[in-house]
């Protein structure tokens, strides 16, 4: 999808491999992550499906998480989609959607972060994802609004996601 221009463009797969136009987010708060199973960030998934709970209790139409399983670090994801979605539900109870497992960097990364990492460099202007588990904020307005690294923990990210709810678009 080289003519996508902005988040909503995109389409990327679920669990199942349909597509899940991003248009259906559109007004909504979302945070992307790379996510594993088998690294030793995997227990950010917990904090991760606190976050969205917590969020969603006070703003039930606002906020999404949106999971991207990656096998590209240290292959610390092997499992097929329905393997992923069973180890999420079962150790952490995540509740957010989990989606196909995809590519982050190189030649065949997924269209929807190489246009993150276009919007939203990391450290001294490197786009390349470093590890499992970063972390991107897109606001309302379809726009990127930070990024952190792998070793952030989800929950000090309450604020700038609520900071983000809070604005009037």
């Amino acid at each position: 999808m080289a003519s996508a221009t902005g988040f909503y463009d995109f389409k990327p797969l679920d669990k199942r491999g349909q597509e899940v136009p991003l248009a259906d987010y559109k007004g909504k708060v979302v945070l992307v992550v790379n996510t594993a199973s088998k690294c030793g960030f995997t227990p950010q998934y917990a904090g991760l499906e606190t976050l969205y709970k917590s969020i969603k209790d006070k703003h039930p139409d606002d906020f999404v998480v949106l999971g991207f399983p990656c096998n590209q670090f240290g292959s610390q994801e092997p499992g097929t989609d329905d393997e992923i979605q069973n180890f999420c539900q079962v150790n952490y109870g995540v509740t957010f959607p989990i989606m196909h497992k995809i590519d982050v960097n190189g030649d065949k990364a997924d269209p929807l972060y190489e246009w993150l990492k276009a919007e939203k460099p990391g450290l001294m202007g490197l786009k390349r994802i470093k590890w499992n588990f970063e972390k991107f904020l897109v606001g309302r307005d379809g726009q990127v609004k930070g990024r952190w690294a792998s070793t952030t923990k989800p929950e000090s990210l309450e604020q700038p996601i609520l900071d983000e709810i809070n604005k009037k678009q």
